[in-house]
C-alpha cells in the first residue's frame, strides 16, 4: 500500500513537472496544461465563433490599420514567432480582447473612444501582452471551459445554452478573468511594446481614465482589461511612470501621438448600435435590411448578433431564438432542425403567419439516461416561416414543467412575425462620428452648444473626446461630434 502511494505521488510530481513551461516574458517556469501547438489550435478554432458572434466591421482602411500596427508591434514582442491576426469587429461595446495563439480583436466602439494613435497603440500592446505572457493559457489551467460562463449564460439557464449560437466553447475564452498581476503585467508590456515602435505611452494612461469615465456614464459592464484592475488613479500613476522610464531607456525624445491623422481615419465610423442590423423600439424588433418585425415579451432581455436574435426572461427559465433555417422548403428545414437538436416531434401543423406560409412544431429533446438524471427534459415550440426567399426559425425553449407558463409568450411573438413596411423603420440609418475643426475657441461646453449638442448628451461627447466640459478648446482643434448634430 505504501509503495503504491509513493508511485502515485511520483507520477503526480512527474506530470506536474511535465506541465511546466517557460514563460516567454518572465523566463520563469509556469504551470500550464497546454502546449504552444494546442494554444494556437484553440485560437484558430475559436476565431470563427468570435467573428460569427460580432461580425467584421466593413471598413478596409481600419482593418489595414490594425493589421499594420499589430504586425509591427508583434514583431518586437516576446513571442514574434506567432502568426498574429488583428481584426476590428462590428460591436458598439467599448472593448478589446485577445484569444490564445495571437488573435486580437478591437471593437469599433473602442476605436471611437481613442483620440490618437498612441492611445490605440497602448491598448494594442496591452492585448498583445496577454498573448505574449500566455495569460489565457494560465487561466485555462485554473478553470476548464466547462466552468466558464458563456455569453448566452448571462441571461439563460445552462440547459438552454446548446440552442444558442453564442454557446460556443471558444467564446468562453472571452470571459476568462485575468488576475491583477496579469493585468499589471499587460499594462507594463503595453507601455514597453508601444514605446518600442515609437509611441508616447503616457497617452495610454489618459485613455484608461477616459474608459473609467465612460463606464460610469453608460453603466455598461467594465471591459475585461479594466475589470480586475486596481484603483484607476494608481494605475494612471503606474503607467505614466513606466512610460517615462521607457522614454529614457530608448532615448525617445519625440514620441508619436498622431492625433489628427487618427481622427480623420475614424471620421464616419458607426457610433452605437447599427439599426441596419436590426433594432428594438417599444418592445418590437425591426430588421430594415431583411424587412421583418416581431414583438418581444415585456421585460425580457435580448441580444442581437449576426447569427441570431435571442430573447429570455431574466429568471433564465426560457429562451427564444430567431435564426435563418437551412433548407429549400419548410419541410426540409424542419427535418434538419429535428436532426440537429435530437428532437422528438410531439405535434406539427402547417399554418400561415400574417399571410406567410409556416410550420408550427412542438418537440421534445431526446436525452440519454445520464443527462435525464442531471437536468430536466426540454420542450420546444418552433415556427418556421418562409418569407422573401428565406426560412426563419423562431424557436421557444423551456423545460417540460415550465413550458405551459411560457407558451402564450412564445406564440404571441411567433404569430406576430410580419413584413416590415413602415418607411421610417426601413430607412433608419446609424449615427456616425463626424470630425469637425473648431472655428472659434472656447470651452468644450461652448463648442458643443454651437453644434446644438443636447444638454443631456454633452458629458457623453466630452468623454468621447477625452475632455472635460470646462476644458478650453483652441481654434483649429479637431473634435468628435455625431452626424445628428448640425452647426448653427
Amino acid at each position: 500500500m505504501k509503495r503504491h502511494s509513493v508511485y502515485i505521488l511520483a507520477t503526480a510530481v512527474t506530470m506536474l513537472f511535465n506541465s511546466c513551461a517557460t514563460n516567454p516574458v518572465t523566463g520563469k517556469k509556469d504551470l500550464v496544461l497546454m502546449s504552444e501547438e494546442q494554444e494556437i489550435a484553440l485560437g484558430q478554432q475559436s476565431d470563427p465563433a468570435v467573428l460569427a458572434q460580432f461580425g467584421v466591421y466593413e471598413n478596409q482602411q481600419l482593418q489595414n490599420f490594425i493589421q499594420e500596427k499589430g504586425k509591427a508591434m508583434a514583431a518586437i514582442s516576446h513571442r514574434p514567432n506567432l502568426n498574429y491576426e488583428f481584426k476590428v469587429v462590428d460591436s458598439p461595446v467599448v472593448n478589446a480582447f485577445a484569444l490564445p495563439g495571437g488573435y486580437v480583436y478591437f471593437t469599433r466602439g473602442i476605436l471611437a473612444h481613442f483620440n490618437n494613435e498612441a492611445q490605440f497603440a497602448g491598448v494594442l500592446g496591452h492585448e498583445i501582452g496577454h498573448v505574449a505572457a500566455r495569460h489565457s493559457v494560465q487561466q485555462q489551467t485554473k478553470s476548464t471551459l466547462a466552468q466558464v460562463g458563456l455569453i448566452a449564460g448571462s441571461v439563460l439557464s445552462p440547459e438552454f445554452a446548446q440552442f444558442g449560437d453564442a454557446a460556443s466553447q471558444g467564446l468562453g475564452l472571452l470571459f476568462l478573468k485575468f488576475g491583477r498581476d496579469d493585468e499589471r503585467e499587460s499594462d507594463r508590456l503595453g507601455v514597453e511594446y508601444s514605446s518600442k515602435i515609437g509611441y508616447d505611452a503616457e497617452e495610454m494612461a489618459d485613455f484608461f481614465m477616459t474608459l473609467q469615465r465612460q463606464q460610469g456614464e453608460s453603466g455598461e459592464a467594465v471591459p475585461n482589461f479594466l475589470s480586475t484592475h486596481p484603483n484607476p488613479a494608481d494605475r494612471y500613476e503606474a503607467v505614466n511612470k513606466l512610460a517615462f522610464d521607457w522614454k529614457q531607456k530608448l532615448n525617445l525624445t519625440v514620441a508619436k501621438v498622431n492625433r489628427n491623422s487618427y481622427l480623420k481615419m475614424i471620421d464616419g465610423l458607426v457610433y452605437g448600435e447599427d439599426p441596419r442590423q436590426g433594432f428594438v423600439e417599444n418592445n418590437v424588433f425591426y430588421h430594415p435590411e431583411l424587412k421583418f418585425k416581431f414583438p418581444i415579451p415585456n421585460s425580457w432581455a435580448y441580444q442581437n448578433t449576426p447569427q441570431a436574435f435571442q430573447m429570455a426572461p431574466k429568471d433564465g427559465k426560457a429562451i427564444m431564438n430567431l435564426t435563418l433555417a437551412p433548407g429549400e422548403t419548410l419541410e426540409a428545414a424542419a427535418q434538419q432542425m429535428v436532426q440537429q437538436y435530437s428532437l422528438q416531434v410531439v405535434e406539427s401543423k402547417s399554418t400561415t403567419v400574417n399571410g406567410l406560409p409556416a410550420l408550427a412544431i412542438v418537440a421534445d429533446q431526446q436525452q440519454q439516461q445520464q443527462q435525464q438524471q442531471q437536468q430536466q427534459a426540454i420542450r420546444t415550440l418552433t415556427y418556421l416561416i418562409k418569407y422573401n426567399g428565406n426560412i426563419y426559425s423562431l424557436m421557444g425553449i423551456s423545460t417540460v414543467n415550465n413550458f405551459s407558463n411560457y407558451f402564450n409568450e412564445f406564440t404571441n411573438t411567433m404569430q406576430n412575425f410580419s413584413p416590415l413596411t413602415e418607411a421610417a423603420k426601413l430607412n433608419k440609418q446609424p449615427v456616425r462620428l463626424r470630425v469637425e475643426t473648431v472655428q472659434q475657441g472656447g470651452s468644450v461646453r461652448q463648442v458643443f452648444q454651437r453644434y446644438q449638442v443636447p444638454q443631456d448628451r454633452m458629458e457623453e461627447l466630452a468623454i468621447l473626446n477625452g475632455l472635460e466640459l470646462d476644458d478650453r478648446v483652441e481654434q483649429g482643434t479637431m473634435i468628435k461630434l455625431l452626424s445628428s448634430y448640425e452647426k448653427i
